[in-house]
This record gives C-alpha cells, structure tokens and sequence, in this order.
C-alpha cells in the first residue's frame, strides 16, 4: 500500500457514546484507524460484527462496491445491508419517515436487527439493487462501530463468504474466502450473536429473516 496513503489517517478519538453503549480504545487503535483511512481511498475492508465476519467498503464508491460484488460472487440486485454507530448517519435515508418508526429504529433490540425502510432515493442504486427497500442496522459491535465513527458515515456490511458458503467466523476463515484480495483486515473477534441480523420490515414489523 502507497506510504502516503497509510499517511491520511482519520482523527482518531479516544472514547465515543453511541445511543446505547460505549466504544473505547478502537477508535484509537492504529489498525482501526489505517482500515478508516483506506475505505476513505475506496478499499474494501474485513471487520468483525457482531455474529459473523464482514466486507465492506464506503456506500457512495461504486468500484468499491462492485469489487465486493465480485468478490462474492453476488448479484448486485440482492442489494446490500448498511451499518453505523448512531442513527443519525442515516439521516439522509430515514427523510419522510414518521417519529412513530423512527422510535422503532431507535429502540435498542434484543438481538441485532437489520431494519427494511422505504427507499426515498437518497442511497445508490448499487446498495439498494434497484428494490424499493434499504437495509440499515445500528452496529453494537465496538469494532464495526469504530469503524463508521472514524469513516464519518455509514458502511456496506456483508457477510465475509463466498455465495452460498457459510460466513467467515474467524480472522482464518476471511484468509481462506479472500486472501490479499482484501485491502485491510480490522483486529478484534466476533460477538456472541448465535445468529445473523434478524432482518423486519419497518413500517410493517414483519420479519423477513428471523435472528
């Protein structure tokens, strides 16, 4: 990796307060901070979440996005699940939805929930895969979180397979799926989530995918 690029770090915070749990010592760990230094030039990174290993990469860069596609062998049109640290990096995606659903995003869960909002066109049509949905979760996971914090934004989170493949559990396992062919690796292990992101509908409640 270029020595300039490593030289671009974000502003790394020692602590942080999220809506509903703290994050300390990964903002400020030099790997977290190169990995938000690099989706920032557009990489694709592996972290881990809170039941398995992710890819992701900043939404707004299509060759990013395409190159995670790729990656897994995945159709654009499944569209892509978003994470962050707060409910407010998704502001510009959350625009005409009413206070009652909106309490509902913002309302701690049980277990991770992926949320399924009306589309209003503020994300790009590589995210969303042309579906009239966009799938958004608030990240309890400190590493992911991090992450989002020092991005500035929010973050594409897939799980780390290939199609059809289990997801990665471990640092190894990503190795195995992707060898170099990922631009960084985050430290740190998954959550003890026993299942992915239970995925609901907002507006409706009805659960596409249980957790």
């Amino acid at each position: 990796m270029p020595q300039q690029l490593l030289l671009k770090m974000p502003h790394c915070r020692k602590s942080f307060r999220t809506d509903n749990y703290s994050v300390t010592d990964w903002v400020s760990h030099p790997q977290i901070c190169r990995a938000a230094a690099l989706l920032k030039q557009q990489a694709v990174v592996a972290y881990p979440t809170e039941s398995v290993w992710g890819i992701g990469c900043d939404p707004q860069s299509a060759s990013a996005v395409e190159k995670i596609l790729q990656l897994k062998k995945r159709n654009v049109e499944k569209g892509l699940i978003l994470i962050a640290d707060n409910i407010e990096r998704f502001e510009p995606f959350l625009a005409g939805i009413d206070e009652e659903h909106l309490r509902r995003f913002r309302e701690p869960t049980a277990k991770p929930t992926t949320w399924l909002v009306p589309d209003n066109g503020a994300a790009p049509l590589w995210i969303t895969g042309g579906r009239d949905t966009l799938a958004l979760r608030i990240t309890t996971h400190p590493v992911a979180a991090a992450l989002c914090k020092l991005l500035g934004g929010p973050l594409v989170s897939t799980s780390a397979n290939l199609q059809g493949l289990p997801a990665a559990k471990s640092a190894a396992e990503v190795e195995s799926y992707f060898g170099s062919a990922i631009d960084a690796q985050a430290p740190g292990q998954v959550g003890d989530a026993l299942n992915p992101s239970e995925i609901r509908y907002l507006i409706s409640g009805e659960i596409v995918r249980a957790g």
